[in-house]
């Protein structure tokens, strides 16, 4: 489909990547992989011939179709939803304007016998052919499919496009990508502006896709999910294997250390040798041998071991001062923007060192209630902060909130105050702003170098509970573990708006979901409010029995019947804490074996304590289903 030879490209005579080699195959779905500047962005131009290489060629078929997803697009005000969606069908476009004006004609025309209107029924006839091939009685309904899985409402599709936000706008040109039939998909961090449902969706569309699909991101499970090949940039070079990322990181540890293993025995030869020759040398007789040697040393290919970008930042968030219980109390708060609503009479109350959540689709309200906490926004209702509560927030648009036109050390020396300003160059060199990178202006800096300044900033500031609002868009896959980590230290109140499943994986032990202006609270981690979601869709468990469970059958009920619910309710309570215990168990030893295989599987006991586990997450779930159907049948 298309072969990458000898590619290289530079940038004020550094090269970002030189003499990389690879095919793009269909089937492919490709995980571009790096550090942010490593030149993914860059390779993506490159092969949608955007940007043309310094050197090397790229072979294609002559009628491929590339469609390419960039970060920043452009759109012509005044179209709808679906006018815009209807801009990825040219072909059907031009046919449906040709039809049309062959029917005005015929519509218009009354010489029925003349050979010109016979032209015309044939025209038109070809015509039709042509549309249907073309799947012009499909794209409308392919549309509002792929709109609805994309997040959308009926109700938006006829409203105008400049009505909604850079991330809805980007879900738009996603919906025209993906309903075009492009034979690759170029793919720049599709999931930014994507909530959990609609990442979901898109996982499931891809894992089909036919052509080949390359997709840079810094989700860790989007990848995992959707690819089955990686190619990692690095240092101007690149590691290409067909795993998806997870797989990927062990096979590349394991060849380096079997690479460093080799170069170590090598090297133990080569010193051997060089003993010898130094020996022989001194003998007359030996001189010979000596030579020997020599020429056979030289013609040793030594053995590099590749090299590994390990730089990263140093991330650590000190709590100021210790606040009270309630950190913020929230009663009735209800926001509009215009005609629209937003959140309605909602309740909140974040208490001490609670970690909390915010998921939803975009647009439900998360980020509004975190600018109404902060301060930024007014609204009705009331919200109180509790006793010497001091919040950092990282804003999700970093681009308003850090001034383009000043330079890294500018936007870190405004922000400092007396006691800190000295360490101003220190806290910039633990975020990889070295030398003269911090004389670089903020309008030139990549969306994760931009984020970490914005984390940088945020240490200048004292605060015990910090808002974070999608604080891993653009930062690579390293940085957010660096994030992870810190936040998982961090011994104040955590409120994290996220859509990255992995990354709020063990932080939260609470998620409120934002539907339909409300809040709804889950009890647990990221990995229950998936749980409780799929059970609620498939088996529609909460619905049937909101309905059912009225007082007047509550009234009706025998106490015996009464007695009899209430200790299921609670045997189902338990059983499901057991399940949601066994399960965690079960994806930190999957998560050990992904990392450290042999040692873990060195124990005897290993799998047959692993298969226990399975055995009983599987008998605990039939014990779920036997005691939910009771329940069911005795409020029926």
């Amino acid at each position: 489909m298309m072969n990458i030879h000898n590619l290289s490209i530079s940038f004020q005579g550094e090269y970002l990547f030189e003499d990389i080699t690879f095919k793009l195959g269909n089937g492919d779905r490709i995980g571009l992989i790096g550090k942010n500047g490593a030149g993914k962005s860059t390779m993506l131009k490159i092969l949608s011939k955007e940007l043309e290489p310094d050197t090397g060629q790229i072979a294609a078929d002559k009628d491929l179709q590339i469609g390419f997803l960039k970060q920043d697009i452009d759109f012509i005000l005044g179209r709808t939803v679906l006018e815009e969606s209807y801009e990825a069908f040219t072909e059907i476009k031009d046919l449906e304007a040709k039809m049309d004006e062959v029917n005005t004609q015929l519509a218009e025309r009354t010489d029925y016998e003349s050979e010109g209107y016979n032209q015309l029924m044939i025209d038109i006839n070809e015509l039709q052919h042509q549309y249907e091939i073309a799947g012009g009685y499909n794209y409308q309904g392919d549309t509002e499919k792929i709109l609805q899985g994309l997040g959308f409402q009926r109700e938006d599709f006829n409203k105008l496009t400049d009505t909604f936000s850079g991330g809805w706008r980007m879900r738009i040109e996603l919906a025209k990508l993906l309903l075009q039939n492009n034979d690759i998909l170029l793919l720049d961090e599709p999931t930014n502006h994507l909530d959990i449902e609609s990442i979901i969706w898109l996982e499931g569309f891809l894992r089909n896709y036919s052509g080949a699909v390359v997709i840079v991101s810094h989700d860790k499970m989007f990848l995992d999910n959707v690819t089955n090949r990686s190619i990692e940039i690095s240092l101007g070079k690149i590691y290409d294997y067909p795993k998806p990322y997870s797989q990927y990181l062990v096979l590349r540890k394991e060849l380096r250390e079997q690479q460093l293993a080799s170069q170590k025995n090598q090297q133990k030869q080569i010193e051997q040798t060089e003993k010898l020759i130094e020996k022989f040398r001194a003998k007359a007789s030996k001189a010979t041998m000596a030579q020997s040697l020599i020429k056979k040393l030289d013609k040793i290919e030594r053995i590099e071991v590749d090299e590994d970008d390990n730089s990263v930042m140093t991330l650590n968030f000190p709590v100021s001062i210790t606040p009270g219980k309630v950190v913020v109390e929230a009663e009735a708060v209800s926001k509009n923007y215009g005609d629209k609503k937003v959140l309605s009479e909602v309740d909140l109350l974040i208490e001490r060192d609670s970690k909390t959540a915010f998921v939803g689709q975009n647009g439900q309200g998360k980020s509004t209630l975190a600018k109404i906490m902060v301060g930024e926004l007014k609204h009705n209702g009331h919200l109180k902060l509790g006793h010497n509560v001091q919040i950092g927030y990282f804003a999700q648009n970093q681009a308003e909130y850090l001034d383009g036109n000043k330079t890294v050390l500018d936007i870190m020396i405004d922000a400092a105050n007396e006691t800190n300003r000295s360490k101003v160059r220190d806290i910039l060199g633990s975020f990889l702003f070295r030398g003269e990178e911090v004389e670089k202006y903020v309008r030139v800096l990549s969306g994760g170098e931009r984020n970490r300044l914005a984390l940088a900033k945020l240490m200048l500031q004292p605060f015990n509970v910090l808002i974070m609002d999608e604080p891993t868009n653009h930062l690579d896959i390293k940085s957010k573990n660096v994030l992870k980590e810190a936040l998982k230290r961090f011994e104040g109140t955590l409120i994290l708006v996220s859509h990255d499943r992995d990354f709020l994986q063990g932080l939260t032990n609470k998620v409120y979901e934002f539907k339909d202006h409300k809040l709804k609270e889950y009890l647990g981690d990221i990995d229950f409010y998936l749980e409780q979601r799929n059970v609620e869709n498939l088996r529609e468990v909460e619905k049937r029995t909101v309905v059912k469970d009225t007082p007047k059958e509550k009234k009706s009920r025998s106490y015996e019947e009464q007695k009899k619910l209430k200790s299921l309710n609670n045997k189902l309570s338990n059983v499901e804490a057991e399940i949601s215990d066994l399960e965690r168990k079960i994806k930190a030893i999957d998560l050990e074996l992904e990392i450290n295989y042999d040692e873990v599987t060195s124990n005897p006991n290993f799998f047959d304590d692993y298969q226990k586990l399975k055995t009983s997450l599987q008998s605990n779930m039939e014990k779920w289903e036997a005691i939910q159907f009771e329940i069911e049948d005795l409020e029926s």
